[in-house]
């Protein structure tokens, strides 16, 4: 009795040992632990992926726009010109742009940054604008006759008080990019995109769930980011608002 008891609770354990991963093709569950524990390499480099072709994006995205919005402001008359253009490029679907790119850029990261950049294009491009168009006026003309010049009276005067609106823009910007980079995949460069799509085309549940569930994270990360420093560089919103 003893001996078939010994050989029953070995049958058992050898069960229990064999038991298929909660994310193998046998049980494929949509939440594993399993899969986060032995797959988090994968899902950290992705995620690394992921924020560095944002970063990039948006720093190119800013570095464009910031002119395209000066000569707007300068220039009135190519004001609907210069919006329409950035607007124009949005409207071109990421399935066709990232390819038109790739005979300039090649297979690489460069490809997704630019496209992104040029996407960001529409919203940093109007914020930027209509933040520095609603600077009073009569401010502008203090600061002249306080003896500021141009240079002066834009980064000391009017880009601080258009702050607030550039922000704004800058946080819509950032979600639609991060969402944007998981189109990437389709020039293998899209982050966390790699892997829903990799789960998608092998209906792997606890793959496409862990990945999108981090790229919702890393987008309201961002956000968050982009509020506590707006909340650290306009402290003169704040403070009235609690006067």
């Amino acid at each position: 009795m003893p001996v078939t008891l010994l050989v029953e609770d070995g049958a058992v354990r050898a069960t229990q040992a064999f038991q298929p991963s909660c994310y193998s093709r046998l049980v494929n569950k949509w939440y594993c632990t399993d899969y986060l524990r032995d797959r988090h390499h994968d899902l950290t480099s992705a995620l690394s992926q992921h924020l560095h072709i944002t970063a990039l994006s948006l720093v190119l995205g800013i570095v464009i726009a910031f002119p395209l919005a000066l000569l707007a402001r300068r220039l009135p008359r190519l004001q609907g010109l210069i919006l329409g253009a950035s607007t124009m490029i949005y409207t071109i679907p990421s399935l066709a742009l990232f390819p038109l790119l790739v005979p300039f850029t090649g297979i690489s990261s460069n490809t997704v940054v630019i496209g992104l950049a040029l996407y960001a294009l529409t919203i940093l491009v109007r914020s930027m604008v209509a933040g520095l168009a609603g600077v009073p006026a009569e401010v502008r003309e203090s600061a002249t006759g306080l003896g500021y010049g141009r240079t002066r009276l834009l980064f000391l005067v009017e880009l601080p008080l258009a702050l607030p609106v550039i922000m704004a823009g800058l946080r819509v910007a950032t979600v639609s990019t991060v969402a944007l980079t998981t189109v990437g995949t389709l020039v293998s460069y899209g982050g966390l995109g790699n892997l829903i799509s990799d789960g998608v085309q092998n209906n792997f549940k606890a793959e496409i769930l862990a990945a999108s569930v981090l790229c919702v994270v890393l987008a309201v990360a961002l956000d968050a980011l982009i509020v506590v420093l707006q909340w650290l560089t306009t402290p003169w919103t704040h403070r009235r608002r609690t006067a």
